[in-house]
C-alpha cells in the first residue's frame, strides 16, 4: 500500500521537507499569478525567460526524482546525461505549449513529493551523486529542491522578495554561499555582517581583518546580494560584486 505520509522519523529530516513544500507552494503559486503571454517576459536570469526558468525547475523535479529512484532501487540513475543534455532539455521546454509547460511544472513537482514521501527512513542515507558530481545522502537532495524553488520563486521577477523566504533558509543560503567561496577561494577578502543578527558573526574571508571589504545589510540583503541577485537593499556594499556562486 502506497504511503500517505513521510515514512522518515527523523523529525529534522520532516522539518526540511516541510519547508521545501512550503517552498514548492510558494513557488507555484508565483507561477500562476503570471497569465500566458506574461510567460514570455523576463527573468532576473540573464539569457532566461520564465518559460525557461519554469521548464528549468519541472525537469529539475524529475532529476532529482532520479535520485531518488538511485537510492531506492540501488540502480545508479544521474540526474542528467551530461551538462548538454540538460541545457538543450530546458531549451526545448522553453518552447512547449503553455498548459504543457504548467502541466510539466505541476506534475513533476507531485511525482517528486510522492517519491520523498514514500521512501523508507533507511533509504535516505543512501548516497547518490549530483549534477556537479557531489557524492551526497539522499537526505541532501531536500535542501538541493529547497533552493531552487524559493530562489526561482524570486527569479520569477513578479512580486517575490527575499523577505519571504524563510529565515532557516536564509541562513543556510549564506552559509552554502559564502563556503563555496571558500572553497573554491574565490572570495577576496570580505567581511559579511548580518545586521541585527550578532549571533551569525562576521562570515567571509576577510572577517576580523582590518583591511577587509565590508558587507552589511539585513539577513534577506545580504542574501540576495550574495546570490548574484539584488544590492539594492545592503547598508554597506551596494557597489561590490560578488562572486559567482553556482
Amino acid at each position: 500500500m502506497v504511503a500517505r505520509y513521510d515514512l522518515t522519523t527523523d523529525l529534522d529530516l520532516q522539518d526540511q521537507l516541510l519547508t521545501v513544500r512550503r517552498g514548492t507552494a510558494f513557488w507555484h503559486r508565483k507561477v500562476g499569478e503570471l497569465n500566458d503571454a506574461e510567460l514570455d517576459g523576463d527573468t532576473l536570469l540573464s539569457g532566461w525567460n520564465r518559460r525557461h526558468l519554469v521548464a528549468h525547475v519541472g525537469y529539475n523535479a524529475r532529476a532529482i526524482s532520479r535520485l531518488v529512484y538511485w537510492a531506492n532501487t540501488g540502480i545508479e540513475t544521474p540526474m542528467y546525461s551530461s551538462p548538454e543534455d540538460r541545457n538543450r532539455e530546458i531549451e526545448l521546454g522553453a518552447t512547449m505549449p503553455t498548459r504543457a509547460l504548467r502541466h510539466l511544472n505541476d506534475h513533476a513537482a507531485v511525482s517528486l513529493n510522492v517519491e520523498w514521501r514514500d521512501t523508507p527512513a533507511e533509504k535516505w542515507e543512501n548516497i547518490v551523486r549530483t549534477a556537479q558530481g557531489r557524492q551526497v545522502p539522499l537526505s541532501e537532495t531536500v535542501w538541493m529542491r529547497t533552493r531552487e524553488v524559493w530562489l526561482h520563486a524570486i527569479d520569477l521577477d513578479n512580486g517575490a522578495r527575499f523577505s519571504d523566504v524563510p529565515i532557516s533558509v536564509l541562513e543556510r543560503l549564506l552559509g552554502d554561499i559564502t563556503g563555496a567561496w571558500r572553497n573554491r577561494g574565490t572570495d577576496p577578502g570580505f567581511a559579511i555582517e548580518v545586521t541585527g543578527r550578532p549571533d551569525l558573526g562576521v562570515s567571509g574571508a576577510g572577517a576580523g581583518e582590518a583591511s577587509a571589504t565590508s558587507i552589511q545589510g539585513s539577513l534577506s540583503a545580504v542574501v540576495s546580494w550574495a546570490s548574484g541577485r539584488d544590492t539594492t537593499a545592503l547598508t554597506v556594499g551596494r557597489n561590490i560584486q560578488p562572486p559567482r556562486w553556482l
